[in-house]
Formats: C-alpha cells, structure tokens, sequence
C-alpha cells in the first residue's frame, strides 16, 4: 500500500453486537479498539465511522409508515454516537487519545464535526471517530465515511468486514467464490458485489479515494495492510 500515513476505517455497528445481533459485546469492542491501538502506535493517523445497525436502522424503522424516513434516520444517527462514545471508551481505556465528532451538535457529549479540528486532532495522533453519519437523512453511514475520508484527506478507506476481502460471489453460499484482490469502482458498484452503496462508492471514484475491504477480525490484517506486508489479505478498489 506504499506509506500511507492517514486512513479512514469503517466499520458496522452490526459488528460490535457480536453473536446476540444487537447492542454491544465489550469484548469485540476491545477488539477493534486493540486494532485501532495498533495503527496509532505504528504512527497512522485514524479516523473511524461507525454504523448504527446493532441498534436501530432508519430504512426499518420507517418501514411501516408510522415513523417518518427522516426521523427513522435521525434515531439511526444517534445509534452510531451511542457506537462512537462505546469506541471511544474502549480506546482511552487502551490508552489512546480520542476525539468523538458528531454530524448533530451535541456538545454535552462530544465536539461538532469541523474538519480543520478534526485534521488538527489527527495531527496530534488522536484517533477521531464522526458520528451521526452525514447528519442528513438519506445518506448512509458507507456515504458518510466516503466524505469524511476524503474530507480529511485520508490516503484511503478501509470497509472492515467479517470477510477477507471482495469475492466474485457470496463465500457463505457458494464453495467455489473467488477473491478479488483488484477491481474497479464500476465492478465494486454490481449487483452481486455491492461493496458499499453506489453514491459511496461514485464519492470514492471522482476523488481517486482507493477503497481497501478486508477481515478486521483477523488480528493484525490492519497493520499489515498499512505496512504492505505480505501476510495482509484485502481486495482494493480504485
């Protein structure tokens, strides 16, 4: 990957909840939170999003017309601050030094998002994690990740999965599913890839923003996706 130096990693909120599919699992926090640690020790500069999946997601709740889309959207925005301040803790708790900024001012509990605070923070090693989302119903939190990355200037965008990378069909039902370790953001934008919604990944591609998906459960892929090392397995889009 060269010597990248900023990054933006995403991640689903539907991954902090574990095995019971909803809320938080500590220890898979302090997973990630490791993770994280291992960037920032290496002298990345990071910045996180977090879905809001594991708590509620706006298109469901608005599904039977009792909840507006809008609204529906707003509860998921603060789904991923609830993510954000559990990342957050997990991170200090580690010893790293973090700064939530949220898309929705909120400031008993976090900064609002401005990016040259958020750069300056990044700067100074701080790890920023950008919540709620754009702070504008109809966008997903992929969408929202695009923009801060590119915001900040990171050099890419990580989509951490539960897979190994981008597969030419779904490894948990086809046998015979191929990695792609390259591919396009026209490829990453098919039917059976979708590797982030289309206007992320429309986002990326005018902003020459590589997207790197890879399995953030396997310990140290980030790092050695960082360091170029030969054991980091990821698909790239660019």
């Amino acid at each position: 990957m060269g010597d990248k130096k900023r990054v933006l990693v995403k991640f689903s909120g539907e991954a902090l909840a574990g095995e019971s599919g909803f809320g938080i699992d500590n220890s898979i926090v302090k997973f990630i939170a490791d993770e994280i640690k291992s960037l920032v020790r290496a002298g990345v500069e990071v910045g996180i999003v977090i879905g809001g999946g594991n708590i509620i997601r706006g298109v469901s709740a608005a599904r039977d017309g009792i909840i507006k889309r809008t609204s529906g959207d707003h509860m998921g925005m603060l789904s991923t601050v609830i993510n954000s301040i559990a990342m957050r803790e997990a991170l200090e708790h580690g010893g790293v030094d973090v700064r939530v900024q949220s898309a929705i001012k909120m400031e008993a509990i976090c900064e609002t998002f401005i990016v040259g605070r958020a750069i300056r923070h990044l700067q100074k090693g701080r790890v920023v994690i950008f919540a709620a989302g754009t702070g504008n119903p109809f966008f997903t939190t992929d969408t929202a990740a695009t923009l801060r990355a590119i915001e900040i200037g990171s050099d890419m965008i990580i989509k951490a999965t539960k897979v190994d990378g981008v597969y030419d069909k779904d490894p948990h039902k086809f046998e015979g599913a191929t990695l792609l370790r390259e591919l396009s953001y026209e490829t990453a934008m098919a039917d059976n890839i979708k590797v982030m919604d289309d206007t992320a990944i429309a986002l990326a591609k005018d902003n020459a923003l590589p997207i790197i998906v890879c399995n953030m459960f396997k310990a140290g892929n980030l790092l050695n996706i960082i360091t170029n090392s030969a054991d980091a397995t990821y698909s790239i889009v660019k």
